[in-house]
């Protein structure tokens, strides 16, 4: 036995340290030195390749001694070959310098800094094996593009919807936020929301990142959950050298005639003769700004007349903070062993107060033969802000914070496997402390309804603020936070089957532990002196002059922000507290989600053109969920606990053609999945006999599963470039959408809850609403994109000319949704999938000015399915324009100014059909003026 093990393991060492040897390197940028990701670097002898990681950084395993011929490609730079003699032994290394290209024959044009960046990016793209879109900073930089989010919507067949005029939430080729993931440096990044898995793209500030990422499809050594799309914000590696850059800007936000600030400051460097490299990087802006908001909800009678419901009116004042920071840190042990960490605080208070008057339960009054002579409602006045002190400010105070802290290493083992390995911790959490509301109303107000315009729909009334009484004050405090830990493995050695090609396996494990919770809390506070109507009550009036969505939208009079800040709630002489359950019971959950994967990634040339990636993923996914039982919002019945499991596999195949040195051709076939939102999986009930409804979560939803095919073709110009064209299609089994029931009994909730006490009387029917799984969607549609440098016209003044262009069209076809009558629907669309998207834009560049003209246009869209067609929700179209430039004084110092949203677009939802608004928010446009030293 001893001598079998022996024997065992002089194999396997020499099968990793025989007689080859491992080059390493690292290709730069002659003239600033910076790193050059995705540059392909090949050995003349024999089909031997490879390609530069995000650090510029490239390996040649299993390398015999000899002499080679190594040259590189990249485009937008001049090609280089070199030789190098490598043996075992010794430090086999080698940076590889590379020259901007010239331009013409008869002059050398140097290239700018923007196309530097789209080269970075461009070259990433080319030589990436998967189906990708790649942003560099220098390019996000010459976007107008203050977060993540907005620097987003600029690549093909991605959406972005808005909150508060910045962009938030992301779709990737027609599906919706929850059915993507988002990677900090290769690592999930949670949800600072309640109830989703999204994550909110406005919190991170755009100069923070180095590189965006999109893969549109995945390889087996990705995480799964990514039907429509991963992102992966890759944030910035220590540098080759010495560097400082520093921003500092003002803007202005004509909606509130307010000033905004930004700074931001990156030092990096190398230490200990290059083994140490350390960079920091810090951020900091403070906008002020606004929005005019008017809201609707439709109703349609049993004759068929259509009016509003409800309608509000809102004034929002917003100061939105963003804070962040970033530390990076390498140790090159030596040229086969690498350690790293890297951590990131993003820190975002959201200070808001909202001043809404809200016409609300509109009842039509009719005559003998039924026809609508007027309409009755209520109307309340409302102010949202909060508690007087040096966090809130007397404004609603909405801190999110994203944190997340990694360590790793990458080791080459002999000179045929390398192994990396990395653990991170990340949290996110949403608090909002101290939010106070307080509310007047006036109680059966004779109405009109101006119904001419329903893209303008207008209530009247004949208001008077010494007939409002006061309704209600209100204190909470909410909290979500959500923490992950996750750990993974990765080995990688040589594996062709076919001689003289290459061929790798890698194969790996990953672990992911996630806990979230939300806890609120609601009260309810009752003045012991009367405080007289709302015209007795410190107040503010706001008028409609300037009103973005049209003078006839009058906010009127509401309680003075300052007054609702300074109660003294906690005063027992002043005021009698009550928490209110109804707000929060059915709200609070715990949730616990255990994944286990593994995965299989065989890459295999076949020719020196056409290479292949087959593999599998497997993920086991443990839940624990508990949430709450409650009947009539108040009374807490007990908590409800889910445990469940289900294990994912997913194979999937990618194929890439090289048909020239310029154009590649690819396909994939892979599969995806996406877990449900957390909340709708807490498995709480919520009984309102009142309103005759039920509420409730759903534990056993399903993950959706995906199947997807990609075709795409790309041709890179020398010049930096691209144009390219793709198809493709998924579809999606169990999707998830909103179930409803309105004839919902004793006999079904038993059915469903068979271990709950039953809320609903014998005889009755109830509204039941829940998430539940359809049967199954194809989406479907393509893509083309068009860059390129305009170096081919005369005279130096037109080749300075640059064109941005892409469009995306999806469409998609829903089966297996009912009605609330529960009948089947047809023609349904998955919520998300836009018909049209595009992007246009023209830049112009030298050695010291630049500047471009964005457009990004994107078309309706259904949000929402409502219980039937007249009840569905629309996002409706949006097109922004966007201008920016900057002057480069000296190479180490720039002015720049920019301009967002100079068309006014409006972020607007519509129910049923275009014409009938059920929301209309307005911005305006944002000014910036800056300076950006580079050292």
């Amino acid at each position: 036995m001893k001598f079998f093990t022996t024997l065992l393991f002089t194999s396997i060492a020499t099968w990793i340290y025989g007689q080859s040897t491992v080059l390493t390197g690292k290709v730069l940028d002659d003239a600033d030195q910076f790193s050059l990701p995705g540059a392909t670097v090949r050995i003349a002898e024999g089909n031997r390749y490879t390609v530069s990681g995000q650090n510029g950084n490239f390996e040649f395993l299993d390398l015999p001694e000899g002499t080679y011929t190594l040259s590189v490609v990249y485009l937008g730079y001049q090609p280089l070959e070199t030789k190098i003699t490598v043996k075992r032994g010794q430090k086999n290394n080698i940076d590889l310098r590379l020259l901007t290209a010239s331009n013409t024959l008869s002059e050398v044009v140097v290239m700018g800094d923007m196309l530097k960046g789209q080269a970075r990016a461009l070259n990433q793209q080319k030589n990436n094996e998967n189906i990708s879109n790649i942003i560099s900073s220098d390019q996000v930089g010459r976007f107008p593009d203050a977060n993540i989010g907005d620097a987003l919507k600029r690549v093909p067949g991605i959406t972005m919807q808005n909150d508060q005029g910045e962009a938030r939430n992301i779709i990737i080729r027609g599906l919706a936020p929850n059915l993507n993931s988002v990677t900090l440096n290769g690592d999930r990044i949670p949800s600072a929301e309640g109830d989703n898995r999204n994550v909110q793209m406005d919190l991170i500030p755009a100069d923070m990142i180095s590189t965006i990422e999109v893969n549109k499809t995945l390889t087996p050594d990705m995480d799964a959950d990514a039907i429509g799309g991963s992102v992966n914000l890759i944030t910035r590696a220590s540098p080759n050298g010495q560097r400082i850059s520093a921003t500092l800007a003002g803007g202005y936000g004509p909606i509130r005639d307010k000033a905004n600030y930004t700074a931001g400051l990156v030092y990096g460097n190398r230490f200990a003769n290059n083994k140490i490299g350390v960079v920091f990087s810090g951020s900091y802006n403070n906008n002020r700004f606004g929005s005019d908001n008017v809201e609707a909800v439709w109703d349609q009678d049993d004759n068929g007349n259509v009016f509003l419901q409800e309608m509000d009116i809102r004034k929002y004042d917003v100061q939105r903070i963003r804070r962040s920071t970033a530390l990076a840190f390498d140790y090159k042990i030596n040229d086969k062993h690498m350690l790293y960490a890297n951590a990131m605080y993003n820190w975002r208070d959201d200070l808001e107060n909202r001043y809404r008057v809200r016409y609300r339960d509109i009842a039509a009054v009719y005559d003998a033969n039924e026809n609508i002579t007027g309409y009755t409602g209520n109307i309340r006045r409302e102010t949202k802000g909060g508690i007087d002190n040096s966090k809130n400010r007397n404004t609603r105070l909405e801190r999110q914070t994203v944190q997340n802290y990694a360590i790793g290493g990458e080791h080459l083992l002999g000179s045929k496997l390398d192994l990396d390995w990395a653990a991170n911790y990340a949290t996110a959490s949403e608090d909002r402390p101290n939010e106070r509301y307080i509310d007047f109303q006036q109680r059966g107000v004779d109405m009109g309804q101006n119904l001419f315009d329903t893209r303008r729909p207008l209530v009247t009334a004949d208001e008077d603020p010494s007939d409002f009484s006061l309704r209600k004050i209100t204190e909470n405090h909410n909290f979500t936070k959500e923490e992950e830990f996750g750990s993974k493995v990765n080995v990688r050695f040589p594996l062709s089957v076919i001689d003289g090609q290459k061929g790798r396996l890698r194969t790996g494990l990953r672990l992911r532990l996630k806990d979230k919770m939300r806890d609120n809390i609601f009260y309810e506070y009752e003045p012991v002196n009367a405080l007289g109507s709302l015209s007795e009550t410190p107040n503010v009036f706001y008028g409609g002059q300037g009103y973005q969505a049209g003078s006839q939208y009058v906010p009127g009079y509401f309680v003075d922000r300052n007054y609702l800040g300074h109660l003294d709630l906690t005063n027992s002489s002043l005021y009698s507290e009550e928490a209110d359950a109804a707000e929060f019971l059915a709200l609070n959950y715990r949730a616990k989600e255990r994944i286990f994967a593994g995965y299989v990634r065989w890459d295999q040339d076949f020719t020196d053109k056409l290479s292949m990636i087959v593999g599998a993923r497997i993920e086991h996914t443990g839940i624990d969920y508990t949430g709450n039982f409650v009947l009539d919002e108040e009374e807490l019945l007990g908590e409800v606990n889910n445990k469940n499991s289900y294990t994912n596999v997913l194979p999937n195949i990618s194929l890439k053609y090289m048909a020239t040195a310029s154009t590649v051709l690819r396909a994939a076939f892979t599969t995806a999945i996406a877990r449900p939102n957390y909340y709708a999986l807490a498995p709480y009930v919520s009984a309102l006999p009142g309103d005759t409804e039920i509420q409730a979560g759903n534990p056993d939803l399903n993950a959706t599963y995906s199947y997807n095919a990609d075709l795409m073709a790309e041709h890179y110009f020398r010049s930096v470039g691209i144009l390219s064209g793709g198809v493709f299609y998924k579809n999606l089994k169990d999707f998830i959408y909103t179930y409803r029931n309105n004839q919902y009994t004793a006999a079904n909730f038993a059915e469903d809850f068979p271990n709950q006490e039953n809320p609903i009387p014998a005889g009755e029917n109830y509204r039941f609403v829940q998430q539940r799984n359809g049967d199954n969607v194809d989406v479907y549609g393509f893509e083309v994109a068009f860059q390129r440098q305009l170096d081919f016209l005369p005279g130096r003044f037109l080749k300075g000319f640059g064109i941005y262009l892409n469009y995306t069209n999806t469409n998609s076809v829903a089966r297996g949704i009912t009605n609330a009558d529960g009948e089947q629907r047809t023609d349904v669309k998955l919520p998300g999938t836009a018909p049209h998207m595009f992007n246009g834009s023209l830049s112009w560049e030298n050695n010291r000015f630049t500047s471009r003209v964005s457009l990004n246009y994107t078309s309706s869209y259904i949000d929402e399915l409502g219980g039937n067609a007249f009840e569905d929700r629309y996002y409706d179209k949006q097109l922004f324009l966007d201008a920016n430039a900057a002057y480069k004084f000296t190479p180490k110092f720039r002015l720049f100014v920019e301009a967002n949203n100079l068309t006014n677009q409006p972020l607007r939802y519509y129910q049923g059909i275009v014409s009938r608004t059920m929301q209309m928010e307005y911005y305006q446009a944002r000014f910036n003026l800056g300076v950006k030293f580079d050292l």
